[in-house]
């Protein structure tokens, strides 16, 4: 269901808590995120039934660097592969007119809502 709105199970997780990501805005090395976070009280995350409680959802912005890595990794990195990200250039950025993107998230957040009730009272 969060999938069909866009949103994505963040990678970083425990087998008790995790978050979902929704991309509001994409450009160059710029994202701007919706995060909803959440917490397993009964059962496992793997398991279908598991309950989960929501906390409270936030945007987040990741400034990445697009170009080439010169550091003094980079050679070992490209020739075995040990490392195949960069560091965030900035991975909590400035967010301008963070109101839109608050109103945005929010919106996805009431859309994901309706759907859950929807499939609920079915």
């Amino acid at each position: 269901m969060f999938n069909s709105y866009g949103c994505s199970f963040c990678s970083n997780f425990e087998y008790d808590q995790g978050k979902f990501d929704a991309v509001l805005w994409r450009e160059g090395g710029e994202t701007i995120y919706l995060r909803i976070p959440f917490n397993i009280l009964t059962g496992a995350l793997d398991h279908s039934n598991a309950y989960i409680e929501f906390g409270t959802p936030y945007v987040i912005k990741h400034v990445v660097n697009i170009g080439l890595d010169y550091d003094e990794n980079s050679l070992l990195t490209a020739s075995i592969g040990l490392n195949q990200f960069q560091e965030p250039l900035d991975k909590d950025g400035d967010i301008r007119d963070k109101s839109r993107w608050v109103k945005a998230g929010e919106e996805t957040i009431e859309q994901v809502l309706h759907s859950m009730n929807e499939l609920l009272s079915a």
